[in-house]
């Protein structure tokens, strides 16, 4: 399958794949030594269907004994139990929470006793955090002085809230966390190419970032629409929180131009699956 790339400054993500399981790897968090990291693609699992086949989704109608297999394969592959995953309850929001081991299962094997958790943060070791996708964007956190890790969900709302920042201010509350240590990465999302956005969204960047970054976020349409530009506002966002921008792994590859390789809602047309972001410390 051919992999449409956009023109990169920095390092790729890389393509690995175990027992027909791909998924993506980010160099600078690998780089580390400390962390099982990777983010799905749709292949390797076992869904069917406008699911097929790695759909990490049980609440879009897919069959759930298909869904908790398909999280064991992605936890085989890339090095973590299914026992030890602590999933999200994303409804974009910014808020996180401290996981330990007692929360691992939460939303695989057992129920969570959270809601609405957009980011989740730990410094033990072998829980494996995640969070979900089709076409928003992934930030994962890694503190190899305090040896801490959080990941976040940030879509169009969690990015005007500055959800990278709230993750970094919750880090270093938590954890010590000084954001000129931290190691990151912006995974796979929508590129400012096929993310068309109206007046209300536009304006509410405009607002957060101000007029100067008009150029560098949005390109204005016709019609009243605008392009918007996630990647570049989340690297704003993480650069501004303090965050080293040698230090901020870009993704490089767009859900919406690869929707055969990953999922996207906009490509679509809602009918898809969900990705899914995992993290753990060694």
């Amino acid at each position: 399958m051919e992999i449409k790339w956009k023109k990169s400054c920095g390092p790729r993500p890389e393509v690995r794949e175990k027992n027909g399981v791909v998924w993506l790897s980010f160099p600078l968090l690998e780089a580390t030594g400390m962390v099982v990291q990777g983010f799905t693609t749709r292949l390797g699992g076992v869904s069917r269907g406008v699911y097929s086949s790695m759909n990490l989704s049980y609440t879009r109608g897919d069959d759930p004994a298909a869904v908790t297999e398909n999280f064991r394969r992605a936890g085989e592959a890339m090095g973590f139990p299914l026992e030890s995953i602590v999933a999200s309850d994303q409804t974009h929001t910014t808020h996180l929470r401290r996981v330990t081991a007692e929360d691992c299962g939460s939303g695989i094997t057992r129920p969570r006793k959270y809601r609405e958790v957009d980011g989740l943060l730990c410094n033990e070791p072998g829980v494996t955090l995640a969070t979900f996708y089709a076409d928003c964007v992934p930030l994962f956190f890694v503190d190899p002085v305090h040896r801490a890790i959080a990941l976040a969900h940030s879509g169009w709302r969690g990015t005007v809230r500055r959800m990278g920042r709230e993750t970094v201010e919750r880090m270093r509350e938590e954890f010590g966390t000084r954001p000129e240590d931290l190691v990151t990465a912006i995974g796979p999302s929508i590129c400012r190419e096929c993310y068309e956005v109206g007046e209300e969204v536009a304006e509410a960047f405009l607002k957060e970032f101000g007029s100067g970054a008009r150029d560098a976020l949005l390109e204005k349409k016709t019609g009243g629409k605008y392009q918007l530009d996630l990647w570049e506002a989340n690297r704003r966002v993480l650069t501004e929180a303090g965050v080293r921008p040698e230090q901020i792994q870009m993704p490089w590859i767009c859900t919406c131009c690869n929707p055969d390789f990953l999922f996207s809602h906009r490509a679509s047309h809602g009918k898809r699956g969900n990705l899914g972001a995992f993290l753990m410390l060694k």
